[in-house]
C-alpha cells in the first residue's frame, strides 16, 4: 500500500501543464471518501473585470479536482473523460489562493458521478459543480 504523501507527489508530478499554469497542485486526498483537494494560486492573468476569475477556468479547476478523485480510488483507471459538467457560480471568485475539493458520489466500472466545490481565501463557497464522466481502464492482459 502506497502512503498518502507518495500518492500526492505522484499526482502532482504527472499533472498536466494547464494545472501548473493555473498554479494548481493537490494538497490532500482522502482514500476512504474518494476525495481530492487542490490548491490553486490564480493570478489576475485568468481574470476579467480586474480580478474576477473567468468562468471557464473555474470549471476547469472543479473538473480537475473531481477527476483526480476518481484516479485515487482505483489504480486501474488511466483516463477520465467528462461527459457532462454543471457549474453553479454562487459568489464572485476572485484571483488569489483557492481551495478546490472534488469527490466521487457513485462509481461503476465505466462511469463516475462526482461533485466539487471552490472556496476562496476567506473560506467562502464561491462555486459548485456536478459531473458525470466515462472511466477508461488499463486493457486487460
Amino acid at each position: 500500500m502506497t502512503n498518502k504523501t507518495t500518492i500526492i507527489e505522484q499526482i502532482n508530478n504527472r499533472a498536466p501543464a494547464f494545472l501548473k499554469m493555473l498554479g494548481g497542485h493537490v494538497i490532500d486526498i482522502d482514500m476512504d471518501k474518494t476525495a481530492c483537494i487542490f490548491e490553486f494560486n490564480i493570478s489576475k492573468d485568468f481574470c476579467h473585470s480586474v480580478d474576477v476569475v473567468q468562468g471557464g477556468f473555474i470549471t476547469a479547476m472543479l473538473d480537475a479536482a473531481m477527476s483526480h478523485a476518481v484516479f485515487i480510488g482505483d489504480h486501474q483507471i488511466i483516463n477520465v473523460s467528462s461527459l457532462e459538467i454543471k457549474t453553479s457560480y454562487l459568489e464572485v471568485t476572485r484571483a488569489g489562493t483557492l481551495r478546490v475539493e472534488g469527490w466521487v458520489i457513485k462509481q461503476s466500472y465505466k462511469t463516475a458521478f462526482m461533485e466539487g466545490r471552490i472556496y476562496n481565501e476567506d473560506n467562502i463557497l464561491t462555486a459548485t459543480a456536478s459531473s458525470v464522466a466515462k472511466i477508461i481502464r488499463q486493457p486487460k492482459q
